[in-house]
């Protein structure tokens, strides 16, 4: 799938709740009220009876509004500053596709999608922050009768905010790594419920971008259900409670998980089950490395690449100290995985083959093998803490991030929202703004017709 090939997702693919969303279940309860008072009206046949102050300034008869059924212009647009990657407009459209429309008498549901007027852009398009409320930009247009697809603001803004969010968050974080590799692990801290959607969000920040830095980085997403609308698939190695099962062994761990697990799964180590990340480090590659050796030097190499280790991945708590990083007194340069500690983790994988023994012939193999080993980095990461690392020269080749790409309020302090306002109407088949004061019908050339 690529996102910028003009195609977007189908209706199926969300799985949306049909059903319910079409009789409100997902809306706040005042649209329900809206819909249900312009049914009321369009039923008794009512007329405009009051006085409009921008539209009778303008010498306009509407004593024959018909506001039961008022055709109107809204638009969606974020508020995020300096700029939000725009994630979720495929669900939108994929919402008022299906739920557009409303019950006859006989409670059989009738669709207008059909006589809608929709535009929008594309999943993956940056909207810059206008900083004007007046001065917007819009990512989506309707235009239509109101009452047909008024329940659907909530659940529609709601797909724009979070995926909008998530891609941004994914967004920053690339930007901060400089083009490393970003491990996507935020699943364990929302309800699984919002996986698929958060996986795709992750997906279309990184091509994005990939399109615009030209890097060729690989999404990684750790359950299978973040790749589910993209065809990926969720990856990842070992756990802390797999080390516990091997009783605290992490060598003997990767072992078993190497000799028995699908080779085409890499091979990271977990080092800070004990809170000796060079220590355990250095037995895990020792382990593998012997293995590796004893099967290369047998011929079976296909068997050998089972135990090439691929990283190490330190994940010490914020609050705990590594055994490999002397006191200074000050939290953040001594405690989780700071930089003094992956510096001395690249030192030590760097020259682990020095203390192996091995033959001459050895020497330079094993020396390339311990400095392909890469490390992993996670625990805490945020694009402040990546930034102060690649400034720094760290020494980490891949980062893995999770809780922050859930956040909802960036450095900057500005909320992920997005608003939709009603900013015209329609009369005798002419459009009048009608935007609530300091709101204005704003335009947006990156806008297409659905």
């Amino acid at each position: 799938m690529s996102i910028f090939d003009g195609k977007r997702l189908s209706p199926e693919t969300f799985k949306l709740d049909v059903e319910r969303m079409r009789r409100g279940w997902y809306s706040d309860k005042y649209f329900l009220n809206i819909v249900r008072l312009l049914e009321q009206l369009a039923q008794r046949g009512y007329r405009f009876d009051g006085y409009s102050p921008r539209l009778n300034s303008l010498g306009l008869d509407l004593s024959g509004v018909d506001v039961g059924n008022l055709e109107v212009e809204m638009q969606w647009f974020p508020r995020r500053q300096p700029y939000t990657v725009v994630v979720g407009i495929d669900k939108a459209l994929a919402i008022l596709k299906e739920c557009c429309g409303y019950f006859d008498e006989q409670e059989r549901f009738v669709n207008t999608y059909d006589q809608l007027e929709v535009l929008a852009v594309h999943d993956g398009w940056v909207a810059p922050y206008g900083g004007d409320p007046a001065q917007v930009t819009p990512v989506l247009k309707v235009r239509g009768r109101y009452r047909d697809f008024a329940l659907l603001e909530t659940p529609t803004l709601g797909a724009l905010t979070r995926g909008s969010r998530i891609a941004t968050n994914v967004y920053r974080v690339l930007e901060a790594a400089r083009g490393k590799a970003v491990m996507f692990f935020p699943a364990r801290f929302d309800a699984h419920e919002v996986q698929a959607a958060d996986g795709y969000a992750y997906r279309i920040a990184l091509e994005l971008y990939n399109r615009s830095s030209g890097h060729q980085l690989t999404a990684f997403v750790s359950t299978d259900a973040q790749g589910d609308w993209w065809e990926g698939a969720g990856g990842g190695t070992v756990a802390h409670a797999a080390v516990a099962c091997f009783l605290g062994d992490t060598a003997e761990t990767m072992m078993a998980f190497a000799a028995l697990m699908p080779p085409e799964i890499p091979r990271i180590a977990l080092v800070d089950f004990n809170n000796d990340c060079v220590g355990d480090s250095l037995r895990v590659m020792s382990a593998m490395f012997s293995r590796w050796m004893q099967l290369t030097d047998a011929g079976r190499h296909e068997e050998a690449q089972r135990f090439k280790l691929a990283a190490v991945r330190p994940d010490t708590g914020s609050s705990m100290r590594d055994v490999s990083v002397p006191p200074l007194g000050d939290p953040e340069l001594d405690c989780g995985v700071n930089a003094r500690l992956v510096f001395a983790l690249r030192e030590a994988l760097d020259n682990a083959w020095q203390g192996w023994n091995l033959p001459r012939t050895w020497q330079p193999i094993a020396q390339r093998w311990c400095r392909e080993v890469r490390i992993v980095v996670t625990g805490g990461f945020k694009p402040e803490k990546i930034r102060q690392f690649e400034e720094l020269g760290v020494p980490a080749d891949i980062y893995g991030v999770g809780s922050y790409l859930l956040s909802s309020c960036d450095a900057h302090g500005t909320n992920n929202d997005y608003t939709a306002d009603v900013v015209r109407v329609k009369i005798d088949g002419t459009w009048y703004d009608m935007a609530k004061a300091g709101r204005a019908p704003c335009e947006n050339p990156a806008l297409e017709p659905v």
